[in-house]
């Protein structure tokens, strides 16, 4: 029967990362797409800081650094004249910088890494039906040995903006279409520009309205790039199908359709050679009504579709499945709290609407509709300002003290890197990153030599307990501290440069009611997604373990699996 825990339709870069981000947790699962082969398409292209970490979690980091090219700006033409150059600039505390690589490379890399816990994606297989019950869903599925039947306990539709498992969830997909339609190719060119920036070339006519575009993105080769630009009257179609929105296999523009956009608008005279693929697409910006229904869940296009501006969709979906997947894997083991699910939709539905919104606002009007500053705007196309205050895992206030003072993450922001850790036996500085590769919570204990080691032993034992078992527990030694507190037994690491406490703030007294130095500390709780939880004052030893409920079931109790 083929039976399963979960079943993943969709092998896209979303279906991919769920799936292997829910084996890691020892989740059996199945994946299945009904393509017969992967497309050879650099569809998204685009690698968003953001994701490089999450990738450096699931241990695929270096793969994809491997392969991909940097992206180190945008260059921006009207009517052949230079505008604006944009350098994407990060802070130096972010560890990863903006990239590029094809998306087919992008779903090779992901299959590899699921292949490594077992999991080939099952091709040439089609979702026809399903059925939830009870306890499970069953699904009818057009196979290359005909037709089976086969059951889950939960279904994940990453199968896209024409999503079967959103349409058999009877699930909503308001929005509209854009009028215009566009072509892609993938081509070489032979100007100088510089290496590593797209380029924007735009036209305005009297009115100052846009009526001729051209946007190349950079990809692993010499000069080779991603363009996009509007399609030509003889290619150009009447919309078909319920949402206009994605590639179109039927009309292929040549190379001839890219040389005369290129002819009226590349900033210097070049000729484009070595076509690997093209196609007519459409935009649409849609948003699901919910992305979840009983035992069927959305992420990535079947959740929410949108202009390419800023390479927002991918990423943003590849992130919903990393927000699902260790929710998903505590419901199916039975240990997770009542409405952990439920937190999927209403921390990544918030996300999905703000980046539509804004992908359609920097359509229309570019990226000038927003008023920040340059920091800030690079920041949230990075997807580095994505947060959950105030969502359902968060304590009132975002944590202990008051929110509105002093430095450092709240619960619900994203647990940010640094460096300069000094760990015993190593010889070398550690990332706090390094801590975090793992698929379980995180409890970092900030302490001196001062504090007692039975009270972190007693915090750690409690977490645990709460955590079924399911948490990594470091002491983070203040850098006045030179030498750790008397019989500890936790692993620690020496906070040599400041740099933890500059990132975080654990003595901010306005937070957490204690100054470091004093043997009071602070705890952080990070989730497995990389989110601060909590921030808590180390004289509440129990203080984790209560967090903790919000995503687990009390010990010895049967959690929420449905």
């Amino acid at each position: 029967m083929g039976d399963t825990e979960v079943l993943v339709v969709g092998a896209g870069p979303v279906g991919l990362t769920a799936a292997a981000e829910l084996r890691r947790r020892g989740v059996e699962c199945r994946i299945v797409d009904r393509l017969p082969a992967p497309q050879p398409y650099a569809k998204a292209v685009g690698i968003q800081p953001r994701t490089l970490e999450v990738w450096d979690a699931m241990g695929l980091v270096r793969e994809v650094l491997d392969e991909a090219v940097p992206m180190r700006g945008q260059l921006m033409f009207v009517n052949g004249d230079p505008g604006p150059r944009i350098d994407l600039d990060l802070p130096a505390d972010v560890p990863y910088r903006f990239a590029a690589l094809p998306q087919y490379t992008t779903e090779r890399l992901l299959t590899d890494h699921l292949a490594g816990y077992g999991t080939t994606v099952e091709r040439g297989t089609e979702l026809l039906d399903l059925e939830q019950r009870d306890d499970h869903v069953r699904v009818s599925l057009a196979t290359p040995d005909g037709p089976r039947e086969a059951a889950a306990r939960y279904v994940v539709g990453c199968d896209g903006a024409h999503s079967r498992v959103r349409r058999a969830a009877g699930i909503a997909f308001e929005g509209d279409a854009f009028p215009e339609q566009y072509m892609l190719g993938d081509v070489e060119v032979d100007w100088d520009l510089p290496d590593g920036y797209g380029v924007r070339a735009t036209h305005l006519d009297a009115d100052g309205v846009a009526d001729d575009l051209l946007v190349c993105i950079p990809l692993p080769g010499r000069r080779r790039y991603r363009m996009s630009m509007l399609v030509p009257p003889e290619l150009a179609s009447a919309p078909s199908g319920e949402v206009a929105h994605g590639l179109e296999r039927v009309r292929a523009p040549e190379l001839r359709h890219i040389q005369a956009v290129l002819d009226r608008l590349s900033p210097q005279p070049t000729t484009a050679t070595a076509l690997r693929w093209s196609s007519v697409f459409r935009i649409s910006h849609r948003l699901a009504d919910r992305y979840r229904e009983g035992r069927l869940l959305l992420a990535g296009d079947a959740a929410h579709v949108h202009p390419p501006t800023g390479a927002q969709g991918m990423n943003t979906g590849v992130q919903d499945a990393y927000n699902l997947a260790w929710k998903l894997a505590l419901a199916v083991r039975g240990i997770a709290a009542d409405g952990l699910l439920d937190s999927y939709h209403a921390e990544r539905h918030a996300v999905g609407e703000e980046v539509v919104g804004r992908t359609v606002r920097h359509a229309r009007a570019g990226f000038d509709a927003d008023p920040d500053d340059l920091t800030t705007l690079l920041l949230r196309e990075a997807q580095l300002l994505v947060g959950y205050r105030g969502g359902p895992l968060t304590p009132p206030g975002g944590g202990a003290g008051d929110p509105g003072g002093g430095h450092g993450p709240l619960a619900g922001d994203r647990a940010p890197d640094c460096g300069g850790l000094e760990r015993p036996l190593t010889a070398f500085p550690q990332r706090l990153f390094d801590l975090l590769r793992s698929p379980r919570h995180a409890l970092l204990l900030y302490a001196d030599a001062g504090t007692p080691a039975e009270r972190l032993h007693g915090t750690a034992a409690a977490a645990r307990s709460a955590a079924h078992g399911l948490l990594d527990v470091h002491v983070v030694l203040a850098a006045g501290a030179d030498s750790r507190p008397d019989g500890l037994r936790l692993p620690y690491v020496r906070d040599a440069a400041g740099a933890f406490r500059a990132a975080y703030a654990p003595g901010d007294g306005a937070r957490d009611g204690a100054d470091a130095g004093t043997g009071a500390g602070a705890a952080f709780l990070i989730r497995p997604d990389g989110y601060l939880a909590a921030r808590l004052p180390a004289g509440d030893p129990g203080g984790p373990a209560a967090e903790l409920r919000r995503a687990f079931a009390a010990p010895g109790a049967t959690g929420s699996t449905a």
